[in-house]
């Protein structure tokens, strides 16, 4: 089994990427309700459920959409890296224990 320093390092190296993406992706839920609206407001002489059709119809809404699709993949990747490692701690943690106890019990 590979040392857990490694995978303490990955963690350590990788959270502010994790928190970066985290933030990216929050932004862009967050603007596209903004940008809804903006795009709401643009629309002239119809319904407001006429508008937000419109709205999320527009080719920026969608690429909008685009962008969050990204930025939820590489946030839940990094999510998932970071997870696989402190998993790696774990299961060092728990063999070290283990080699421990049947070192006390063979003696």
């Amino acid at each position: 089994m590979e040392s857990p320093h490694k995978a303490i390092e990955y963690i350590i190296t990788n959270s502010e990427k994790y928190a970066e993406a985290k933030a990216n992706r929050v932004y862009i839920e967050q603007f596209l309700k903004s940008k809804r609206c903006m795009l709401m407001s643009e629309t002239v002489g119809k319904s407001v459920a006429a508008a937000e059709v419109d709205a999320l119809a527009h080719p920026d809404y969608i690429k909008l959409l685009e962008g969050l699709k990204e930025a939820i993949e590489v946030e839940e990747k990094l999510k998932w890296m970071l997870t696989a490692a402190q998993a790696k701690v774990e299961v060092w943690r728990s063999l070290e224990a283990s080699a421990r106890i049947m070192e006390r019990t063979t003696q």
